[in-house]
């Protein structure tokens, strides 16, 4: 269906591939991995035609639509999102936006002496739309919405209103009601909740052409994918199975490359040391000569690649009192809405609280008010005794100051610290040689997401406060990340939609539901075999 043969890219000084092969065919479910900047964007442009290789060549089959989601989804505004997610389905959107201008003239009394010509061009322009099979396109549009947990209210409001996270909702929407016959899908449960996380899955299980897409939320890959390609070093790897199949048979294939590699220099340097010994003798010149020749022919194996690893190193916390944070009948309300009547939450030392609940539930809301952000209207937030908070929020990344190198901004932020403690905590978090001459404008989300980290647990806190840690990290730093916060010794509350990260990490579950509020003592896991649902939301 799709295939790319030989393929080369150059972006600027850096190789993306070299002469790398690789082919989709229908029914696939493909993951592609790599390290950041391995030009797995680049590879879906060139598969939409919208980039081309320097050499070697792309091949769609004749008649194959491609629907490609990327993060860039540009202008949107002017049209309910239902109208935007249609627009993906052809002329349809247009029809549509026909019949509800028709609408508009019937019911506007300047226009009646028009009404009859009106009354007509409504009636063919409907027939258009019923052809066009219209009304069930817009039911399955409101569906595809639901699914992506958006409200009435939201489906038919200016999608120009929405946030950006919920814009690439919208866009993600309109190529899955597209169905085309192939899906790229760059970074797809980027921005989800855990609801529509779980629904995403399940709509792609169920559909039939060849998915391409890259995801950095391990579960996820791992329940939809049945292959995976990677890209290392310029080509194009398949490996079948899923994303965990994948990582061991990458284990199992370095180990024997490895093996390989020693074996091969053992050899030569036993075939180097025979003619340097014995290469001024004429009595062996003819022995010497034939090895000289033997290792010119050898094909030289290259030992596995090393992968940049980051380690992240907490200082241990100082301890903090066994009474962390204690909420006294707190009330909170946005406007007509009402989050929380009479909340009674006691956190205690070293426990890891995570907090689950549909959108709108109070998730933030509450992580807000333990960390001051946010008053209560009525009654007590008290944090315990030296207790010395940290708080990742979603927000904290857009305080960066842009002009400012990565290093200024820890310099400015620690001023008293030394260069040498500064360089190493820059090190620790994966900026390490030129990487702290970046100016913070230009990094990516997850280097970003990385040094607001590293600002955090410069002096470590006893307590931490996460609120979607890991929505920008990739695989490898976010299991760096879970590594390092499973040692920490403090006490933890945190959001997230990475069931990895949930069950690793917690110890506690605190969900919010309409009908009220119940915890769970034991972990993500445990919370899943005792409610037999994954995420609240699920059970309605």
């Amino acid at each position: 269906m799709i295939r790319l043969d030989n393929i080369s890219k150059q972006n600027g000084h850096q190789i993306l591939f070299i002469e790398a092969s690789a082919a989709l065919q229908r029914g696939e479910k493909v993951g592609l991995v790599g390290p950041n900047g391995a030009g797995k964007t680049t590879l879906f442009r060139m598969i939409t035609g919208r980039e081309l290789p320097d050499e070697g060549q792309v091949s769609v089959d004749r008649g194959v639509t491609i629907g490609y989601f990327s993060q860039d989804v540009g202008e949107m505004s002017g049209r309910s999102a239902v109208s935007e997610v249609m627009d993906g389905a052809g002329p349809v959107s247009a029809v549509a936006a026909e019949l509800k201008e028709l609408e508009a003239a019937m019911a506007d009394p300047d226009r009646a002496d028009e009404m009859e010509a009106i009354i007509e061009q409504y009636g063919e322009v409907q027939h258009r739309f019923e052809e066009l099979d219209g009304y069930a396109l817009e039911g399955r549009a409101r569906e595809v919405l639901a699914g992506l947990s958006f409200s009435q209210e939201m489906m038919d409001g200016d999608v120009g209103a929405l946030s950006g996270g919920w814009k690439m909702r919208v866009a993600l929407a309109r190529i899955l009601l597209m169905r085309p016959d192939a899906m790229l899908l760059d970074e797809p449960s980027n921005h989800l909740d855990l609801e529509s996380l779980i629904w995403l899955e399940e709509f792609l299980k169920g559909y039939e052409g060849v998915l391409l897409m890259t995801s950095h939320d391990r579960e996820f890959m791992n329940r939809i994918v049945t292959k995976i390609v990677e890209i290392d070093g310029g080509g194009l790897t398949s490996y079948s199975g899923n994303y965990e199949f994948y990582e061991q048979q990458r284990a199992v294939s370095e180990k024997q490359q490895q093996a390989q590699f020693e074996r091969q220099q053992a050899m030569l340097a036993k075939e180097i040391k025979f003619i340097e010994r014995f290469k001024a003798r004429a009595s062996h010149a003819a022995q010497v000569q034939s090895r000289v020749k033997k290792l010119d022919k050898i094909e030289r194996v290259e030992p596995p690649k090393r992968r940049q690893t980051i380690a992240f190193d907490f200082l241990p916390a100082p301890r903090s009192g066994e009474d962390v944070v204690s909420l006294k009948n707190v009330h909170k309300s946005y406007g007509s809405r009402r989050i929380y009547e009479g909340l009674d939450f006691q956190i205690r030392r070293r426990e890891r609280w995570c907090v689950m609940g549909i959108n709108g539930a109070g998730k933030s809301t509450l992580l807000k008010l333990v960390t001051g952000s946010a008053e209560p209207d009525n009654g007590t937030v008290a944090l315990g005794s030296s207790v010395k908070m940290g708080y990742f929020a979603q927000h904290a990344m857009d305080l960066l100051d842009g002009e400012r190198t990565v290093f200024e901004e820890l310099e400015y932020s620690f001023p008293q610290a030394g260069q040498g403690s500064l360089r190493a905590l820059a090190g620790c978090f994966g900026f390490s040689g030129d990487d702290v001459e970046k100016r913070c404008r230009v990094l990516s989300g997850g280097e970003k997401a990385r040094l607001v980290m590293a600002k955090m647990l410069f002096d470590p806190p006893n307590l931490l406060v996460l609120d979607e840690p890991t929505n920008h990290l990739d695989m490898a730093t976010k299991e760096m990340l879970i590594t390092a916060l499973s040692q920490y010794e403090g006490t933890m509350l945190f959001v997230s939609h990475d069931r990895h990260f949930l069950a690793a990490l917690s110890n506690r579950v605190l969900e919010l539901t309409p009908e009220g509020i119940h915890q769970y003592g034991g972990g993500y896991t445990e919370y899943v075999a005792r409610t037999g649902h994954e995420a609240p939301g699920l059970h309605s």
